[in-house]
């Protein structure tokens, strides 16, 4: 018997995944406890219609993602800090300043742990930076450290 879950069920699938159960465990376990629901016609289609809307949404992620990937990839990002003596830096600059610099410059929100630096900021000078826009897109940028 085909049913939808409606929530995880260990062994048979995750919840939202269209199942093969044996019909004893549906009618007798999964139907009863509100695990499962039979895939009538209107529960396919209803299936069916979160299914495509799943697509959508990530297919207008990765388009967003690609649109920043072409906004920032290559660009280089000018940050000013105070040193001290031997251009060593009063602490560093972290990856949260520099994803709210991309926020200042471009208006593209970028979580800080999305921004991977290629080694602690610790000096004047430039930097190579990664940033993960979305699985499998990301752009690399320059990250130049500048006396205040």
């Amino acid at each position: 018997m085909k049913v939808i879950l409606l929530q995880d069920v260990k062994s048979l699938g995750k919840r939202g995944e269209l199942v093969n159960a044996s019909d004893g465990y549906a009618r007798n376990f999964l139907l009863p406890k509100g695990l499962a629901k039979e895939a009538n016609a209107q529960a396919m289609n209803e299936y069916n219609n979160a299914e495509n809307s799943k697509k959508f949404k990530i297919a207008t992620a990765q388009a967003q993602a690609e649109a920043q990937k072409k906004q920032l990839e290559g660009k280089v990002f000018k940050m000013t800090a105070r040193a001290g003596q031997g251009g060593k830096l009063f602490g560093s600059i972290t990856a949260k300043q520099v994803a709210d610099e991309i926020k200042k410059q471009y208006g593209i929100s970028v979580d800080k742990r999305k921004v991977v630096l290629e080694r602690d900021i610790k000096e004047f000078g430039t930097y190579k930076a990664e940033v993960k826009l979305y699985t499998g897109i990301s752009a690399n940028i320059d990250v130049q450290v500048s006396e205040a």
